[in-house]
């Protein structure tokens, strides 16, 4: 049975022996190298099944955790946070911790967007005082 890959490019089937470091590279928009650090580093639900050549294979499941690992790396979350939250993740019966740190990281989404947006203001008002002045001219 084929699944699609969740969240990164639906229309891509993984097929039941999963995809190599390459094709899991192309689908995901990360490169080798960041794979396998993601690997050593502790980033990954598991580590990547292998074929019997040893060459790692993706699933779907990697490709979905994978794909929350730079969602957030994007939002600010350190690598031994996230790392930490992996380790929790492994674990039965650790939702409500899981929660807590997704919780926290919001918080400082938020704040950090909150900042941001303060930033975009003060830009738009440089741009409304530089437009102002070049049109008076």
């Amino acid at each position: 049975m084929n699944a699609a890959v969740p969240r990164q490019a639906p229309e891509v089937e993984i097929p039941d022996d999963g995809l190599t470091i390459g094709e899991a590279a192309a689908v995901s928009g990360l490169t080798i190298d960041t794979l396998r650090y993601y690997e050593r580093e502790g980033l990954t639900a598991s580590p990547a099944d292998r074929a019997p050549s040893g060459q790692r294979r993706y699933h779907a499941r990697d490709l979905g955790w994978i794909s929350g690992v730079v969602m957030l790396r994007g939002t600010g979350m350190p690598i031994r946070a996230i790392r930490a939250f992996t380790e929790i993740c492994r674990t039965e019966g650790t939702e409500a911790a899981r929660l807590a740190v997704l919780e926290q990281h919001r918080e400082r989404v938020l704040d950090q967007l909150a900042e941001t947006r303060g930033h975009l203001a003060a830009i738009e008002r440089k741009i409304a005082y530089y437009r102002k002045g070049t049109t008076s001219r």
